[in-house]
């Protein structure tokens, strides 16, 4: 499985912007599907969006037309561009990567690599 680090994660206004960033590394890179979940305290976790390896992607209804996802292969890296945030995204993000050649799909048991996490939080 692939080994995860996010980053990118910090506090920033209603109506703000955040960048996160995935790392990705192992030897089934870049034939992985990587995809962005969150988690709230006390809620479960859900996915926010995810990306193939040739670039199909995928969205949570809650976040369409605010966040985009993309990736570098060359660079190893997954980016999360989130625009318009809101106090509700407020959440830990997850990076999560499945095994190779799998389609790009919000259901976390089709992932089976996870990275620590990065906090983000939307507040005035």
């Amino acid at each position: 499985q692939l080994q995860l680090v996010e980053s990118g994660g910090d506090l920033v206004q209603p109506g703000g912007s955040l960048r996160l960033s995935c790392a990705a590394s192992g030897s089934t890179w870049p034939y992985n599907t990587v995809a962005w979940f969150r988690q709230v305290p006390g809620k479960e976790r859900e996915g926010v969006s995810c990306i193939s390896p040739r670039g199909n992607t995928n969205y949570a209804d809650a976040v369409k037309g605010r966040f985009t996802i993309s990736r570098d292969n060359d660079k190893n890296t997954v980016w999360l561009e989130m625009n318009n945030l809101k106090p509700e995204d407020t959440a830990i993000y997850y990076c999560a990567a499945t095994h190779p050649f799998r389609l790009c799909v919000l259901q976390q048991d089709d992932y089976n690599g996870w990275g620590q996490g990065t906090q983000v939080t939307v507040s005035s």
